[in-house]
């Protein structure tokens, strides 16, 4: 019997993505799994579009929050709900490959191990890809201080091992909290080294979302991990040499399923 898989959604105002994302989950070709999706206070037709997915799978599970709460939170609850063995993260906006589940699932079992990642594609509105994330083949607490190398729509945790571990209730980076908290107690999170997941870049320009996301990596290392300016100084300049290298793969324009 296949373990079951919880998969983590946290939706807000997602109305023009979120039937791309179950559609995705939908087509997996491994299908013990549930979508536990818990929306933040929508105020467009999001909750309207998954229910719709649950008149036709049970599978699927939609939670609402009272008041807008961040997508930590959101995700939390989720957990919370969750009966899986294994704990998969996926965003609204986001798409998986159909072997995504089948392959990781069994690269961890044939493993033993307890947080793996993997490979995944950058795509822009339209879903043309505007480049290519391939990552460490393995990452450790202090590596991943200088580079959150653990895209949260790959990533998949085993509660058999770990237990179920939430994410720290803050605003921006939850998931490198999260993954930093579990490479407390384990030595390394692992690669598969293959491309099993789309991630949509945002709309906003992007030289502003440069700013913002150096400005919350500073905040990130100063005011949740308490570094001094020092230490904070030190991680930091590895996390701005890092993510140069790492968002200058870029590809020929082209379709997410080329």
């Amino acid at each position: 019997m296949c373990a079951l898989v919880s998969i983590i959604m946290p939706s807000y105002n997602a109305e023009a993505v979120i039937a791309l994302s179950i559609d995705s989950v939908l087509s997996q070709t491994y299908t013990a799994w549930e979508l536990i999706i818990t929306d933040d206070n929508s105020s467009d037709s999001t909750c309207e579009i998954v229910r719709e997915y649950i008149n036709k799978d049970e599978r699927i599970k939609l939670l609402r929050l009272e008041g807008n709460s961040g997508a930590g939170i959101a995700r939390n609850n989720s957990i919370r709900h969750a009966n899986g063995r294994f704990i998969a993260f996926l965003d609204s906006d986001d798409m998986w490959c159909p072997e995504k589940l089948e392959k990781q699932i069994k690269f961890m079992l044939d493993n033993a191990y307890a947080l793996t990642y993997t490979q995944y594609r950058k795509i822009d509105d339209v879903g043309n890809i505007t480049g290519i994330i391939h990552p460490p083949e393995r990452v450790n607490y202090r590596e991943l201080l200088k580079s959150n190398v653990i895209g949260c729509l790959t990533a998949v945790y085993d509660t058999k091992i770990l237990g179920k571990v939430f994410m720290p209730t803050i605003r921006k980076r939850q998931d490198m909290a999260l993954w930093l908290n579990i490479l407390k107690t384990i030595d390394y999170a692992w690669c598969l080294p293959e491309e099993l997941a789309l991630y949509r870049e945002g709309h906003e320009s992007l030289s502003s979302n440069k700013v913002k996301i150096l400005a919350t990596q500073w905040d990130f290392y100063r005011n949740h991990l308490r570094f001094n300016v020092i230490k904070t100084a030190w991680f930091f300049s590895f996390y701005i040499i890092r993510a140069l290298k790492k968002h200058g793969v870029r590809k020929s324009v082209q379709t997410p399923h080329s």
